[in-house]
């Protein structure tokens, strides 16, 4: 079996707690031949965990690109990075991994959706929920109609965050703390979210949203209520809380209501899903946690071997990026935001760089003195 060489940049958190470990069960595929962190304190340390010589550690990745045989990148960076990092590797022509978002803004996202054709390399962007084997059942479940037609569903998702800074975790960084991206943790987190609902419900026509603005640096809402009326004619609710120190277990969860029963998820750890039949009927269907990352990890393995295609390529991710933006509008407006399809968005995207483009050629053109 071929192994795919793999370079990776960022060496902190995410990759020590998320990537690592599923690579460790996909030894078969991947070799990790290479690190890049500009902190040598943690290059080292994540060098001698998989025991890699200081001769492939690297503090400027740049190096590592122009000195190492590599089949792929995988890139773990904060948000602000994902872009200019992304486009970097691309540019030196390495296939490539990189976390979500893939941008910290819309105009840097839609150019990310170039990069495929643009450098002939393939692109996955490591969105885990829509690898996440819970995801996929009630994928699965829906479109098999087993709880007959869906009318709506209420998805609330609560996190700690003023809580959990405190700790050795996600939110102990200071760039989540401090975000210089809109959103802050929103567009952080709750993308997963946007993933899972589009990956489940499909393509949104209409998106509403209110917030409770809070002062918190991290993010601009304490609470987030946004509906959406999907063009199956769906409707749905999802409420992301950011200060839940007062949640109550059970949790809301997802709820997905049918003509003939309905399926809840009480969270993405909880290992069960039930189905409640309007007949009396209910089902209980275990699921295995956190497995999108290593699912992911295969999926892109599986690609550069030709037997399947990238489940979460960039315009996919462009999909549940927007949406979050979306809903941030929605609050700022007080509209209701009418989602433009994926062309549309791109073609008008695209005619704004032209025009912007034209006008800085004008400008220079004029002042230039003639010769």
């Amino acid at each position: 079996m071929k192994k795919l060489k793999m370079a990776v940049i960022g060496t902190g958190m995410a990759w020590d707690r998320l990537h690592f470990p599923a690579l460790q069960e996909l030894h078969e595929q991947y070799e990790v031949v290479a690190l890049a962190n500009p902190t040598q304190e943690k290059l080292v340390k994540a060098g001698e965990k998989i025991g890699l010589s200081k001769g492939h550690l690297y503090t400027d990745y740049h190096d590592m690109l122009k000195k190492e045989e590599i089949d792929v990148v995988n890139i773990a960076v904060p948000i602000s990075m994902n872009y200019k990092v992304s486009l970097d590797v691309a540019k030196a022509g390495k296939n490539l991994i990189c976390e979500k978002p893939l941008a910290p803004t819309l105009e840097e996202a839609a150019h990310f959706i170039e990069f495929p054709k643009k450098y002939g390399i393939r692109i996955m962007i490591a969105e885990n929920y829509r690898y996440n084997e819970e995801i996929n059942i009630i994928r699965n479940l829906v479109e098999e109609k087993k709880i007959g037609n869906p009318l709506y569903f209420i998805y609330h998702n609560v996190v700690n965050f003023p809580e959990e800074m405190k700790k050795d975790t996600f939110a102990g960084k200071e760039w989540r703390q401090y975000p210089d991206f809109p959103g802050g943790i929103f567009l952080d987190a709750a993308v997963h979210d946007m993933a899972a609902i589009r990956y489940i419900f499909g393509d949104m026509d209409k998106i509403s949203a209110f917030g409770q603005p809070r002062e918190d640096s991290f993010c601009p809402y304490t609470s987030i209520h946004s509906q959406f009326l999907f063009r199956n004619g769906l409707i749905g609710h999802f409420i992301y809380w950011t200060k839940g120190e007062e949640s109550q277990k059970p949790a809301i969860g997802l709820r997905i209501f049918g003509t003939e029963g309905m399926i809840y998820l009480e969270d993405k750890n909880c290992g069960f899903i039930n189905v409640f039949y309007n007949d009396g009927r209910h089902e209980l269907i275990p699921f295995t946690p956190q497995r999108g990352y290593y699912n992911e990890f295969l999926n892109y393995y599986n690609s550069i071997m030709g037997k399947e295609e990238i489940q979460v390529p960039p315009i996919v991710e462009f999909g549940d990026t927007k949406t979050i933006f979306d809903i941030l509008k929605a609050m700022e407006t007080q509209q209701v935001i009418e989602v433009q399809s994926m062309g549309t968005y791109l073609t008008q995207d695209m005619n704004k760089n032209k025009k912007r483009k034209g006008k800085t050629a004008t400008k220079e053109d004029k002042s230039k003195k003639p010769s």
